[in-house]
């Protein structure tokens, strides 16, 4: 089984300047003209798709192993998480918000 979390963006070439800054070095392609999808995982997948009348209302959340390496590399590239939660089991989250008002959640295990 394959996964595939969709966030819809109004422009196409700023969405994907962003996502490519906050993930990194990662498989993508691009499946048509209004499509790119990103390879986070065997399997994984985040695509950004135009459609402006949905641009702003995603909610996706990723996991991670490395949490504050995922931050510090995401700074690194110039994006910056926009709020950081800590729940009660010390499971920690930064949520991100792409250029549209998307929120891209990414969270890890307690340090």
């Amino acid at each position: 089984m394959d996964l595939f979390a969709g966030v819809a963006v109004s422009d196409l070439g700023l969405a994907v300047a962003w996502f490519d800054r906050l993930l990194g070095e990662v498989e993508t392609f691009e499946p048509n003209d209004t499509e790119h999808v990103w390879t986070i995982a065997e399997h994984r997948h985040v695509y950004v798709v135009v459609r402006a009348d949905a641009a702003g209302h995603a909610i996706v959340t990723l996991f991670v192993d490395d949490l504050d390496g995922f931050v510090e590399a995401a700074a690194g590239r110039g994006v910056e998480p926009d709020s950081r939660e800590t729940y009660g089991n010390d499971v920690r989250k930064v949520v991100y918000r792409d250029p549209d008002g998307n929120e891209i959640g990414v969270g890890g295990g307690p340090v």
